[in-house]
């Protein structure tokens, strides 16, 4: 359900959206297209979000792709450990569309 509230948010206010159905789907998919900015699952089956990000900022064809954490972590704690991680930033569920709006424009401001 956050995928699909994800998806119609970006595309209803005008970004092209692709999608993965877990992290090695993502990661080919960010090799391949090189997207603007990826929004990416903490839990994820496989392998998880953490690792995800780990394998797109050690890449030279993703390391500049802004990252943000979609997750139901919402622990300050925890926020600031998936921030360290790599992520460049967060957003806790439930989805908030007009922070998401925000993130999503402070990180991709050219479009």
């Amino acid at each position: 359900m956050n995928a699909k509230l994800l998806r119609d948010v970006l595309i209803a206010s005008g970004y092209d959206v692709v999608e993965a159905v877990d992290a090695e789907a993502g990661l080919a998919l960010a090799r391949e297209r090189t997207p603007g900015l990826i929004l990416m699952d903490i839990q994820l089956p496989g392998m998880d979000g953490i690792a995800a990000v780990g394998e797109l900022k050690r890449d030279p064809r993703t390391a500049k792709i802004p990252v943000v954490a979609v997750t139901a972590s919402a622990m300050p704690l925890e926020r600031e450990s998936i921030l360290r991680a790599g992520f460049d930033g967060y957003q806790a569920k439930p989805i908030s569309v007009k922070d998401l709006l925000a993130e999503v424009r402070r990180l991709m401001p050219e479009v």
